[in-house]
C-alpha cells in the first residue's frame, strides 16, 4: 500500500483481543513489519491515542492508519540474473520468469531480482526510470505492473516506457487483461469459482487466508483440465490479483498446489511425494 489518506478501521468482535500490528496487517493487506513501522512512526492511533504495536485492540475501537511510503533501497543492474526474453519492442518487453526468481527488490531480496536483470540489459527507457526515481519506492520496480510469486514460473509483460506503464495499469484496472495459470494440485479438484475475502493470516505472516473479517475481495475461476492419479491438472483465471490468491483458494478447498512449501500438504501416493519434494525446492 502506498502513502495516502488516513484509513479508519473499526475493530469487530472477531478481531478483538489481537495485537495492533497484526490487526493492521490483516485489515490492510500489508506486512506486519510495515504495520510496525507505521506505528513506530506515529502514523497509527487507536481511539484517538497512540499505542504500542504489541497492544491489543478491543471491539468497537476505531483504528486510524495514515499509510507511510515504502522503505526504499537502490536497484542496481545485475547481469547474473537469468531469464528468457520472448518479445521486445519500443514499448514493452515480454519475459519468462523462472521459478525461484523474485520480481522486484524488497526487504530480504535487495538484488538478484528480475528488475535488476532488466536494468543490466538496458531494457528500460529513460522516462520510466526518471519517473520511478522521483516517486517514493517506485525506483525498486520500474515498469513492473504485475508480478508472480517467487516460486511461480510464467510469462510477464513489463513496460519499457512511462506511456506503456500507464496503459498497462489502466488495462489491469479495467480487467481487460486475462491472466491464466496452470497448476498440478493434490487430490481431485473440481471446476468452480472462488469468491472470498482475502487477508494476511493472523498467526502466520507468510500466509494469506479467506477466513478473515477484514480484507479485500478475491475471485478465482478454476477449470479442470485433466484428472490424474492422486492429482489434478487445472487452469486458474483471475478477476482479482491478490498475493498468493490462487495458492490460498486451492489449498483452502483441500487441493493445494503440488510441492507448495507454504500452503501444501504431503501427498498420499509415493510417486507424488517424491515429485512434491523436488518441486518444493
Amino acid at each position: 500500500m502506498s502513502a495516502g489518506k488516513p484509513v479508519a478501521i473499526l475493530v469487530v468482535r472477531t478481531a478483538a483481543g489481537g495485537r495492533l500490528d497484526r490487526f493492521i496487517a490483516g485489515a490492510l493487506d500489508v506486512s506486519r513489519s510495515e504495520a510496525q513501522r507505521w506505528i513506530d512512526g506515529g502514523r497509527v492511533t487507536v481511539a484517538g491515542a497512540s499505542r504500542a504495536a504489541s497492544s491489543t485492540v478491543r471491539e468497537g475501537e476505531e483504528v486510524v492508519v495514515a499509510p507511510g511510503p515504502p522503505e526504499t533501497s537502490a536497484a542496481a543492474p545485475d547481469a547474473d540474473v537469468r531469464f528468457e526474453v520472448l518479445h521486445v519492442d519500443d514499448e514493452i518487453v515480454v519475459v519468462v520468469k523462472p521459478p525461484g526468481l523474485v520480481v522486484h527488490p524488497a526487504r530480504g531480496h535487495e538484488t538478484g531480482t528480475l528488475v535488476n536483470g532488466l536494468l543490466a540489459r538496458g531494457l528500460f527507457a529513460h522516462d520510466v526510470l526518471d519517473e520511478a526515481e522521483s516517486s517514493q519506492g517506485s525506483h525498486l520496480r520500474p515498469g513492473i505492473v504485475h508480478r508472480l510469486d517467487k516460486g511461480t514460473s510464467g510469462v510477464m509483460v513489463v513496460a519499457r516506457t512511462a506511456r506503456a506503464r500507464e496503459f498497462l495499469k489502466a488495462q489491469f484496472r479495467a480487467q481487460s487483461i486475462e491472466r491464466a495459470y496452470e497448476a498440478i494440485v493434490v487430490g481431485a479438484a473440481e471446476s468452480r469459482t472462488f469468491s472470498t475475502m482475502h487477508g494476511r493470516h493472523p498467526r502466520d505472516r507468510l500466509r494469506f487466508t479467506s477466513r478473515v473479517s477484514q480484507g479485500k475481495w478475491a475471485i478465482t475461476h478454476v477449470r479442470v483440465l485433466t484428472s490424474l492419479r492422486g492429482a489434478t491438472h487445472v487452469e486458474c483465471t483471475l478477476e482479482t490479483g491478490r498475493t498468493h490468491q490462487i495458492r490460498m483458494h486451492l489449498a483452502e478447498s483441500g487441493t493445494p498446489v503440488l510441492g507448495d512449501p507454504v500452503y501444501g500438504r504431503t501427498p498420499g501416493a509415493a510417486e507424488l511425494r517424491e515429485l512434491a519434494v523436488h518441486l518444493g525446492h
